[in-house]
């Protein structure tokens, strides 16, 4: 099984990064990739919209094209984001635009085909802002449903999230959240 992890936080070692090693680092003998988005070069998408009709964006070749591979070949993907305004961090959301046409399809009807179908995967989110007021002002909530609808449209199965909440006051990962990214490991292993 071979399991691709995406962080998508500037941290390498911060509390995005240690949540989706919960979840991987109990991946038994998985063959784990990890990608820290901040040391990708993306170029924008330019919204030409090409790669509808060929399957692959037109822009030179640049680690947006790395990642359309790296989606293809993986079984299963954990992915994680710290919460800016409200949503993924921006290298996050730069690097699922121009992916596009590794993770769906389209019809000639223009009706979107998911090319991912049968793979299972892991949302980590984490978020300044403390509960419940996290999910009040839709900070996490809206975080969490963007990368989900990319995840649904692309066919991946969504098992599980973890969130946590109200970061700036709190240093370390609660045993409530390592325990859950287990279960969830167990259940993308499965």
């Amino acid at each position: 099984m071979r399991v691709l992890v995406i962080n998508g936080s500037p941290r390498k070692k911060g509390n995005v990064a240690t949540m989706l090693h919960a979840v991987s680092d109990n991946m038994g003998d998985a063959d784990v990739h990890w990608i820290n988005v901040n040391d990708l070069s993306i170029r924008p998408c330019m919204g030409c919209m090409k790669c509808r009709e060929t399957g692959i964006c037109v822009l030179p070749e640049d680690d947006g094209h790395c990642m359309a591979k790296e989606i293809k070949d993986c079984d299963a993907l954990i992915i994680g984001t710290p919460v800016y305004w409200g949503n993924m961090s921006g290298q996050m959301k730069l690097m699922f635009d121009r992916i596009v046409p590794a993770m769906m399809g389209e019809s000639k009807l223009g009706i979107p085909i998911a090319l991912h179908k049968g793979k299972k995967a892991v949302i980590v989110s984490t978020c300044t802002t403390i509960w419940p007021f996290n999910w009040i002002a839709r900070q996490t909530s809206n975080a969490n449903h963007a990368m989900k609808e990319i995840l649904k449209y692309s066919g991946f199965k969504v098992i599980g999230k973890l969130v946590l909440p109200g970061t700036k006051n709190k240093s370390g990962i609660p045993q409530r959240i390592i325990k859950k990214a287990r279960r969830l490991a167990l259940k993308l292993y499965k």
